[in-house]
């Protein structure tokens, strides 16, 4: 069982460490593309996407292995619980095992979401990226209508603008969760301690399961603004 809890302890440290590595590559694209769009130069010394995209597909094997590791590893531990001989440590022992669960069920959201918001970037990349490459088409093969391309050009600044909106809402949003990455590591060590004397004192247990089921609601409470908020914020940039 020791063996079992300093291996998802390590495997704990790697994906922590992979997904701040993992969530400030995403945010290097994003501002490696503003860049870009600043200086039409072919010097502009930046990452250029085709090396992102690759650093991030290796990355992203790399989260979902290490992933795929802590789950085995909870898997097994889960079974040593239910194993005949330990009912005298079966509270202590589910209790640990449901910590490591949720500490896989926190980095397997987290991985998705910054991978998901990579995504969206590159897509608006392509997007983007493509509907210039249709203006210049069509202004260097025709300038008659000029009414048309003025059209096309107004819609183009359009969604460059929106599309600077989500950058910076999708910056703000790594920012943030950077910091509570930072954060994780000294909250992870006290609430080890704090577990140790929840599991002598059962009063301080009932407290902590308050605490928990509290910060959920909390958690609910302010994922379910950030929807909204992204929502109003797609709808008025492509409104």
């Amino acid at each position: 069982s020791k063996h079992l809890r300093k291996q998802a302890r390590q495997l704990e440290n790697e994906l922590d460490l992979k997904l701040v590595s993992f969530s400030k590559l995403c945010t290097s694209y994003s501002s490696s593309r503003d860049g870009r769009r600043g200086d039409t130069s072919d010097t502009t010394p930046l990452l250029n996407n085709s090396t992102q995209d690759r650093m991030f597909d290796t990355m992203s094997v790399e989260i979902e292995q290490l992933l795929a590791k802590l789950t085995a590893v909870n898997d097994k531990m889960a079974e040593y619980t239910n194993a005949p001989g330990t009912a005298s440590l079966n509270a202590a022992l589910m209790h640990t095992l449901q910590r490591h669960r949720d500490i896989l069920q926190d980095y397997t959201h987290e991985f998705h979401k910054t991978k998901g918001n990579f995504l969206a970037i590159r897509e608006r990349e392509d997007l983007l990226g493509s509907v210039k490459k249709d203006i210049e088409t069509y202004k260097s093969g025709s300038g008659v209508n000029n009414r048309r391309t003025e059209l096309f050009l107004k819609e183009h600044e359009h969604l460059r603008n929106s599309d600077r909106l989500m950058d910076d809402t999708i910056s703000i949003a790594m920012a943030t969760k950077e910091n509570m990455t930072s954060q994780r590591g000294m909250l992870k060590s006290i609430q080890s301690r704090v577990n140790t004397l929840a599991n002598r004192f059962p009063t301080i247990n009932n407290l902590i399961q308050r605490i928990n089921l509290r910060k959920r609601r909390d958690s609910l409470i302010l994922g379910t603004v950030i929807g909204v908020c992204t929502i109003l914020l797609l709808l008025y940039a492509f409104h």
